[in-house]
């Protein structure tokens, strides 16, 4: 087992972007992947025996936290890593005040994402190209 540690940071970390650009640019070929959301965001970074593998920000905006740009690299995924982070992040999430998360997901991780307990809720979306649905899910030890 690979030694996992996660770091949280308040502006987006270098190890994040290259995360991303990895992911998203070249990966899956999307054009604009950084925006201001990066500017207000919480940014998180999983790393496996010291080397970036996976990344995701999250955000309050109006009493509503929404939760995205998960990325994890190719070679760590079906590992447990990506539930990993984003127990991560939701644990920041709850600590900070937030019982609901909100995730505007592709649609091709939407069994990653039911299976971490988020539901859709019926609106999609898409963005460049892609299809997307949004996602919700109410976090332990949270009420709503």
């Amino acid at each position: 087992m690979k030694e996992m540690k996660i770091e949280f940071y308040d502006e987006l970390p270098a190890q994040a972007a290259k995360i991303r650009t990895a992911v998203f640019v070249e990966e899956q070929g999307f054009e604009e992947e950084f925006d201001d959301l990066d500017l207000i965001a919480r940014h998180t970074v999983l790393y496996l025996d010291g080397a970036p593998a996976g990344t995701c920000r999250y955000f309050v905006r109006e009493g509503e936290w929404t939760l995205g740009r998960f990325a994890l690299l190719p070679q760590f995924r079906g590992t447990g890593a990506g539930r990993a982070l984003l127990r991560a992040a939701e644990g920041d999430i709850l600590s900070r005040g937030g019982f609901k998360v909100n995730i505007f997901a592709q649609c091709r991780a939407r069994g990653f994402y039911e299976k971490c307990g988020y539901l859709p809720t019926g609106r999609t979306g898409g963005e460049q190209g892609c299809p997307h649905l949004f996602m919700e899910k109410i976090l332990s030890g949270g009420a709503e």
